[in-house]
């Protein structure tokens, strides 16, 4: 049997405050028992709404109901404290990933087999190529962060790291220099063996000494004589004495040649015990600082031409951090009261407080420093952040002043390395130009070996920044303390 239909359909809504109610039903005329089953329907419904209008709204979060300054941020980066433990594994998987890439093999050039009697060296013989270089300028930062890791961390991976690759090298320097005499050249044994250039010399060599010192077993006296002898002997200098080049232009200074070849020569002074090698590196601080640190800013220009009327002032970040770089390793080697090492601390409190004030809101800082448009870069912001928290633990400044640009500085570049062990975001080789357009389009690659030994140095020294300070969240807003602070107020005062 078909239901009866409804002679006549209505649609009837009802609403209240919090909720909407729409039915359809039949009026039937004539039906009583439909007009029954109406009323009862309707009846439901306004009980329905008046239980609707009962319920209250909840109230809209604001200034009296809620402690906004509570809020947590949303930020580009990580933001607050960090622990060693978080540290260590982020520069293990850095360690992983160039324990694969650098690979310590003869091999032959045709045939690709390996060859492990060193002796039979021979005109088809060439290092096995991998990601990187080992005997680069890249690759001399890249050790040094090696021993200071092996230092911080107690991993005994990292200084295999560096010994692997020293006693390879070392070994096979003596049968691939007989081939160079010879007019064959193995062309990453060419750096080692016959330097044309402060890049060729002084980073791996300075990197060579520390090992010494670290007690690594190499035969690496003859290597860094014949490094420091090009250096010291055979670099192109202007007429007082500061390390130059004559491109791009005849007579140019360029800033990165203070890394390339200031912590090598100071470095010599602590092997050997002569003072000469202290004297010369305090004279090519001051030299370079002469031409290029703009004390009004606290940073360096890149480059200086001794022929222009005027000299530009582009402050390239990494150029800043080889400046950097280079005060703080000189700093770590001259005895405490060598005449014009005060200076020297003075000049590096000068940059760091010029840095402090270009670091950026996401912890980076800029590929040109005081151009905010230009992009972040992740080599000088390592730099810049082991640096700094080198000088904090040294005691040449106050954590409660610069370790919050530290830590910023180090979660920024934690991001930056993926979880394979590659950095990210760090510039490609980069000559000197007088154009802005130049510096802001230089390319970024995770291969360009810049960032791999600046990243090992920084998470090597926070390892021991983190031990050594008192780092605490206060009102949202990482504070440094000269004591540890036990509360968990979200704010607190100090006594």
């Amino acid at each position: 049997m078909q239901p009866e239909r409804c002679p006549e359909e209505k649609i009837i809504t009802v609403a209240s405050p919090g909720i909407l109610i729409t039915i359809k039903f039949c009026f039937i005329i004539f039906m009583k028992k439909h007009i029954s089953i109406t009323i009862i329907i309707l009846l439901e419904i306004l009980t329905c709404s008046v239980q609707a209008q009962s319920v209250p709204l909840k109230e809209k979060m604001n200034d009296f109901n809620t402690p906004l300054y509570l809020m947590k941020p949303v930020y580009a980066t990580p933001y607050g404290e960090v622990k060693p433990e978080d540290v260590k594994a982020v520069i293990d998987r850095v360690l992983t990933f160039l324990e694969v890439a650098t690979p310590t093999k003869v091999i032959n050039k045709d045939t690709k087999a390996v060859i492990t009697d060193f002796s039979k060296i021979d005109k088809n013989s060439v290092l096995e190529r991998g990601t990187f270089r080992l005997a680069s300028y890249e690759w001399g930062v890249t050790y040094s962060g090696m021993l200071l890791a092996a230092q911080t961390t107690g991993d005994s991976r990292y200084l295999k790291y560096v010994s692997d690759r020293f006693v390879f090298l070392s070994e096979v320097a003596p049968f691939f220099d007989k081939l160079r005499k010879e007019g064959i050249v193995e062309p990453q044994m060419r750096q080692i063996l016959h330097p044309e250039a402060l890049d060729d010399a002084g980073a791996v060599c300075s990197a060579m000494i520390k090992a010494q010192f670290e007690g690594v077993k190499f035969n690496g006296r003859p290597l860094i004589d014949h490094y420091m002898d090009y250096i010291m002997n055979k670099e192109y200098r202007l007429a007082d004495g500061i390390f130059a080049r004559n491109r791009p232009q005849h007579n140019t200074v360029w800033l990165d040649d203070m890394f390339m070849s200031i912590p090598a020569i100071a470095n010599m002074g602590k092997l050997t015990g002569d003072e000469k090698y202290y004297d010369e590196a305090i004279k090519q601080v001051t030299l370079f600082a002469d031409r290029m640190f703009l004390k009004e800013k606290g940073l360096y220009r890149h480059g200086w031409v001794e022929s222009m009327d005027e000299h530009p002032a582009y402050l390239w970040g990494r150029a800043n951090g080889w400046a950097i770089l280079t005060n703080v390793e000189v700093l770590d080697v001259l005895p405490e009261n060598y005449p014009g090492r005060d200076k020297m601390l003075l000049l590096l409190k000068e940059h760091i407080r010029g840095l402090a004030a270009c670091q950026s809101g996401e912890g980076f800082w800029h590929q040109l420093l005081d151009r905010n448009d230009s992009y972040l870069e992740t080599s000088a912001t390592a730099i810049y952040t082991y640096c700094i928290a080198h000088a904090i633990n040294k005691g040449w400044i106050d954590p409660l002043t610069y370790g919050p640009v530290a830590l910023l500085g180090w979660n920024a570049v934690a991001s930056k390395v993926n979880k394979d062990g590659e950095v990210e975001g760090t510039c490609v080789g980069t000559g000197m130009a007088f154009d802005p357009a130049f510096y802001y389009h230089r390319p970024v690659h995770k291969y360009a070996a810049h960032g791999y030994g600046p990243v090992l140095l920084a998470g090597g020294e926070m390892i021991r920044f983190i031990k050594n300070t008192h780092p605490k969240m206060n009102d949202n807003a990482v504070q440094f303390y000269k004591e540890k602070q036990e509360t968990n107020e979200p704010s607190f005062g100090v006594k």
